[in-house]
């Protein structure tokens, strides 16, 4: 049997990471001092590692070969809690790592329609990396960032990591700020977006906090006016993964794959279940195509405070050890909380397999 992560031994690449992150002063006396739980998965850069341009894949939605009943995941030993109507269920007595492909399957279609899934109590986090990647890989090619910390010799794992000498996220949303909620869909310029996506937390703060936010883009598109609605279906955005490179760059760190630049429809069609959704986000999506600029800023400026403001779809994803939080990136966006002190420390891990190229309406 491959040994778990927690039983591999790692050097971790402290001289790396301090090429892009920059060190706080000494920490105080009540941080912990016995460093990660997971330290195979301490953040990773490489100034050195480049990646081929992405290229178009071949992509089935595994939801469409779903039974609508999901036998293999609503097993009569499965306790589930809605957190809202439109969105957020929490899963237990299942194991992620147990699930058949139908399973699996199934998994895609239970994402798609209740948009995030919090598993509890699951083992995922003490599997191999090679068995992670395998379950993940059945939902899609996984991405492989082109700046953000991953695991060495794993390009495929993407490394969340904040403890009272690190914390690159405050660092990218900027420290000058009155909060840091940064409403965004992973990697959203990429050529095929992220679907079906895991987040497995390896350390939390023991007082509570970094829970995650996520709100519905599928509700947030059903609140517009009919009118309204018909005249987003006909739009297209930029979506822009130049000033995250350029975040990278200016402080030393990888960028290992050129950025890109790359229209989307604003509303899309999800291949599983057929629901349309806004597919906008504060983080990467920059002006709409054929628009003046004011009528872009504007236009994306009220779109922006629509889902912001949107408390009525959106939850508050907790987390309690063994969680893994599986969400469709297609039909939500998120924001970390960074609601907890800096010497606490908040690892986590994501997979993010990628989906189809976005549906526009016109399509469907």
């Amino acid at each position: 049997m491959a040994p778990s992560v927690a039983q591999l031994e790692v050097d971790v690449p402290v001289s790396s990471l301090k090429k892009v992150i920059k060190a706080s002063p000494s920490p105080p006396e009540n941080k912990a001092a016995d460093g990660p739980s997971y330290p195979f998965y301490f953040p990773y850069f490489d100034v050195n590692e480049k990646f081929s341009p992405t290229k178009n894949h071949d992509f089935v939605e595994p939801g469409t070969r779903a039974d609508p009943a999901k036998p293999n995941i609503l097993t009569p030993n499965t306790t589930i809690n809605h957190i809202s109507p439109y969105l957020g269920t929490e899963i237990s007595g299942v194991q992620i790592s147990s699930l058949t492909k139908e399973g699996l399957d199934e998994l895609a279609l239970y994402a798609a329609e209740r948009k995030v899934l919090l598993f509890r109590n699951q083992d995922f986090k003490d599997l191999s990396p090679d068995r992670q990647i395998e379950i993940a890989r059945h939902f899609g090619p996984i991405h492989r960032h082109p700046t953000s910390g991953n695991v060495k010799g794993y390009p495929e794992f993407h490394v969340v990591y904040r403890d009272a000498d690190h914390d690159r996220f405050r660092e990218y949303t900027g420290g000058n700020k009155v909060g840091q909620t940064s409403w965004h869909s992973d990697v959203s310029y990429e050529l095929q977006p992220p679907g079906t996506t895991f987040f497995f937390i390896l350390d939390q703060p023991a007082i509570g906090g970094g829970d995650t936010l996520f709100l519905s883009q599928v509700e947030a598109y059903k609140r517009l006016s009919p009118t309204f609605q018909e005249i987003l279906e006909g739009l297209r955005a930029v979506h822009s993964a130049v000033p995250q490179a350029e975040f990278s760059k200016a402080r030393g760190g990888p960028i290992r794959r050129e950025p890109i630049e790359i229209e989307h429809p604003l509303v899309r069609v999800h291949p599983g279940t057929g629901e349309k959704a806004l597919y906008i986000n504060q983080g990467f999506t920059k002006r709409i195509v054929g628009l003046k600029d004011e009528e872009s800023d504007n236009l994306l400026k009220f779109l922006f405070d629509h889902l912001a403001k949107g408390s009525d779809f959106q939850i508050r994803a907790t987390y309690l050890p063994g969680t893994v939080v599986v969400w469709d990136n297609r039909v939500t966006a998120h924001s970390a909380t960074v609601d907890f002190d800096k010497n606490f420390r908040r690892h986590a891990v994501r997979l993010t397999p990628q989906a189809e190229v976005p549906i526009p309406v016109s399509s469907s």
